[in-house]
């Protein structure tokens, strides 16, 4: 995972409506990057349901949430619709900015192809503020990110 203080490697990705929404676009404020193995399966699921969940909470502290997997715009949209995802879904098939972000899996890995299940919390200077090696704990996950982005945002 990348150090807290690293300047955040720049992207620019599709959405799950074909846009592009790069990184740079979004200096100045608060992100959380979450990447997720792989659309619709049931920790994916979950994940993304618990940050939808806290998504209003997000807004009013100012922060953008946008998911990343390697799955295609197409499978991220159905994903994003059937779930009621309201925010973006971005599309990383070549894997670069997983790479960018060591977010993908060595060879010798269990699921490999997958991205890892990381999030970085990138703050409003564009630096690295936070990064969680999720494991297991999907559910209450969103909400540690959350209250971290505000006890950060308040110094």
């Amino acid at each position: 995972m990348l150090d807290v203080g690293t300047l955040a490697p720049d992207f620019t990705l599709s959405d799950q409506n074909g846009d592009d929404v790069s990184l740079a676009g979004l200096r100045g404020r608060w992100v959380t990057l979450w990447f997720y193995p792989k659309a619709a399966t049931p920790g994916c699921t979950r994940e993304g349901q618990c940050f939808r969940d806290l998504s209003g909470d997000f807004a009013d502290a100012g922060v953008e949430i946008l998911g990343i997997s390697f799955d295609t715009p197409e499978d991220n949209k159905a994903f994003a619709s059937a779930e009621g995802f309201g925010y973006r879904l971005l599309s990383d098939p070549g894997k670069a900015t997983g790479e960018a972000y060591e977010a993908v899996r060595g060879p010798d890995e269990p699921f490999t192809g997958f991205p890892r299940r990381v999030t970085y919390v990138i703050g409003v200077d564009g630096r690295i503020a936070a990064a969680y090696d999720v494991g297991q704990d999907i559910e209450s996950h969103p909400g540690t990110v959350l209250g971290d982005i505000k006890a950060m945002s308040k110094t």
